[in-house]
C-alpha cells in the first residue's frame, strides 16, 4: 500500500509542477501588458503642426485670431485630445491660458482650428505671444508650438459684424427719404384709418352739444417720457378741435412740467384755429404727484362734473382701471392710447377707443398730415417689413433644419439658419 501511495505522489508531483510554472508565467505576462498598457496611457500626444496668429478681421480691435494645426494624434474623438492655447507679450514670458478647445469633425476635416482670443481694450496694439499645447486624456502634455511672430490687435473703419445691419438700415433711410418726396412731391399717400383719432370730432361735438367739458389726461409721467409727449401731441388736436366747437378742455396733470408744456400748447391750438380769446390756462393744472392721490382728484372731478368725453393719452399704470371704468359709469365717451401692454386690456373693456402701441405714437403724423411726417411714417413701414420678412425666413429655414423633414439637407439649412441668426441679425 505504501509502494502505491509513493508510486502516485512520484507520478502528480512533475504535472503540478508544470500547472504551477504556466499560472506563473502568465502572471507575469498579464503584469508585463498592463504596465505597457499604463506606459502608453502616460505617453504625451505629439504637438499641434503648427500655429499663426493675427488679427480678427473687421473688428473693433478686440480679438487676435490663433489658427494651429491638428496633433497627428487627434485622428478621431475618442483619443480625447484637447488643445490648450497661451498667450503673453514676451517670446519667453510667463503664458496664460485663455482658451481651451477640442476639434469637431469640421476641424478634422479641414486640419485645423481657428480660435478667437478676446484681447482686453487696454492691451490693444500691443504685442502678443501665442502657444499652443496638446493636451491628452490623462493631462499628458505635449510640449509647445509658438508662433514666431508677434500679433497685434487693430481697430478696423467697419466692422464686419455690423454689415447687414448697415445695410438694412441704408435700405430704411433710403425709403423714408424717397417717401419724405413723394409726399412733398403733393402725392396723396395712403395711411390706414386710425379709429380713436377718427373720434375726436365726434366726442367734441358730443360735448359741445350736451354742454359739458372735456377731460383729458396726458398720463402719470413727466415730460422725459415718450408716451407724454405723444399725448401732448394728440391734446393739440384735441384743443384745436375745441376751439373751433367752442367747448371747454380741462387738463389736470402730475406733473409741473407736463402742465407748463400743455399750456403752451392749448394756447397754440387756440390761437391755430383763430380763438386765443377762448383759451383759459386755468383750465390746464397741477394736481400732486402722488399717483393715487391724483387719481382720486380726477375720480372725484368725474363723479361730479360728469365729463361728456375722456381722453386718456399717455402712460399709465394701476390707475389705468380706476379712470376708465369711472368714465364708463358716467356714461362718457373715452379715447385713450398708451404703450403700456399691461394696461391696454383695461382701456380696451372699457373705452369706446383705445389707440395700441404704434397707433398712438402714430397720431402726430395721421392728425398733422404734415408731409415730413408722412414720409417716415411709410418709410418705418418698409422696416417693418423688412424684419417681417427675415423672421418668416429664420422660421422655414429653422423648420427645414429638422432631419425628419429634409433629411440630408438639414445641415445646410441650419448653416442658413445660424448665419442670418448670428450674422445678419447680430
Amino acid at each position: 500500500m505504501r509502494n502505491e501511495l509513493a508510486d502516485r505522489r512520484s507520478t502528480t508531483a512533475p504535472a503540478a509542477g508544470i500547472v504551477l510554472g504556466f499560472a506563473c508565467g502568465l502572471a507575469g505576462l498579464l503584469a508585463t501588458s498592463e504596465a505597457f498598457a499604463a506606459d502608453a496611457g502616460k505617453t504625451a500626444p505629439r504637438p499641434p503642426a503648427f500655429v499663426q496668429a493675427a488679427d480678427h478681421p473687421w473688428d473693433g480691435g478686440d480679438q487676435i485670431d490663433v489658427v494651429f494645426g491638428l496633433s497627428p494624434d487627434d485622428t478621431s474623438a475618442e483619443t480625447g485630445i484637447e488643445y490648450l492655447v497661451l498667450m503673453c507679450g514676451e517670446p519667453d514670458g510667463d503664458y496664460r491660458e485663455v482658451g481651451r478647445v477640442a476639434a469637431d469633425e469640421t476641424a478634422r476635416d479641414r486640419g485645423e482650428i481657428t480660435l478667437a482670443v478676446s484681447i482686453p481694450e487696454t492691451d490693444r496694439l500691443e504685442p502678443f505671444y501665442f502657444r499652443v499645447v496638446a493636451v491628452g486624456p490623462r493631462g499628458q502634455k505635449s510640449s509647445p508650438v509658438q508662433t514666431t511672430e508677434p500679433a497685434r490687435a487693430r481697430a478696423q473703419l467697419i466692422s464686419g459684424n455690423r454689415v447687414w445691419m448697415g445695410i438694412i438700415t441704408l435700405v430704411i433711410s433710403a425709403a423714408v427719404v424717397i417717401f419724405i418726396a413723394i409726399a412733398r412731391s403733393g402725392r396723396p399717400l395712403k395711411i390706414r384709418k386710425i379709429a380713436g383719432l377718427e373720434a375726436v370730432d365726434e366726442a367734441v361735438g358730443r360735448a359741445t352739444e350736451m354742454g359739458r367739458p372735456i377731460l383729458f389726461i396726458p398720463g402719470i409721467q413727466d415730460m422725459n417720457d415718450i408716451q407724454t409727449i405723444a399725448g401732448i401731441t394728440i391734446l393739440a388736436r384735441v384743443a384745436q378741435t375745441a376751439a373751433e366747437y367752442d367747448a371747454r378742455v380741462e387738463v389736470p396733470t402730475c406733473r409741473s412740467l407736463v402742465m407748463t408744456a400743455a399750456r403752451e400748447t392749448v394756447q397754440a391750438a387756440y390761437l391755430s384755429a383763430g380763438r386765443p380769446d377762448a383759451y383759459n390756462e386755468d383750465s390746464i393744472y397741477y394736481v400732486t404727484d402722488e399717483q393715487f392721490g391724483y387719481v382720486a382728484y380726477l375720480s372725484g372731478m368725474m363723479v361730479r362734473d360728469k365729463p361728456a368725453a375722456c381722453f386718456y393719452m399717455g402712460a399709465f399704470f394701476a390707475e389705468s382701471l380706476i379712470l376708465a371704468e369711472t368714465g364708463n359709469a358716467i356714461g362718457a365717451i373715452q379715447v385713450a392710447g398708451t404703450a403700456m401692454p399691461a394696461q391696454l386690456p383695461f382701456f380696451v373693456a372699457a373705452c369706446d377707443y383705445t389707440l395700441i402701441g404704434e397707433e398712438f405714437f402714430a397720431a402726430s403724423a395721421y392728425l398733422s398730415g404734415d408731409a415730413d411726417q408722412l414720409g417716415s411714417l411709410k418709410g418705418q413701414d418698409v422696416g417693418k417689413l423688412i424684419v417681417g420678412a427675415l423672421l418668416l425666413l429664420g422660421c422655414l429655414l429653422t423648420t427645414l433644419a429638422s432631419p425628419k423633414i429634409s433629411g440630408e439637407a438639414a445641415a445646410w439649412f441650419q448653416t442658413l439658419a445660424d448665419y442670418l441668426t448670428h450674422t445678419v441679425l447680430m
